[in-house]
Formats: structure tokens, C-alpha cells, sequence
């Protein structure tokens, strides 16, 4: 079972970096963020 959540969380961690990585500089900005703290937000998605 270990395995199987282990996998979700990282896909998740991907879908969010992927999903934030699309997003324009400005868009960034807007949500307060900047491009360094886009995988650690991503870490923080569980």
C-alpha cells in the first residue's frame, strides 16, 4: 500500500508543478508566488 500511495503523491506532486509551471510570470505573481517556490509548493500538496 506503501507503493501505491507513494505514487499518487509523487503524480500529484507533478500535475501541480506542471500545472503552475504553465502559468505566465504575471499569473505568478498574481497568486504571490514566484517560479523558485513552485516545487515546494508542490511538496506541499498532499
Amino acid at each position: 500500500m506503501n507503493l501505491i500511495r507513494n505514487f499518487r503523491n509523487w503524480r500529484r506532486y507533478r500535475e501541480t508543478v506542471n500545472e503552475l509551471s504553465r502559468l505566465s510570470n504575471r499569473e505568478l505573481n498574481d497568486l504571490g508566488i514566484t517560479r523558485a517556490d513552485i516545487h515546494g509548493i508542490a511538496r506541499g500538496a498532499r
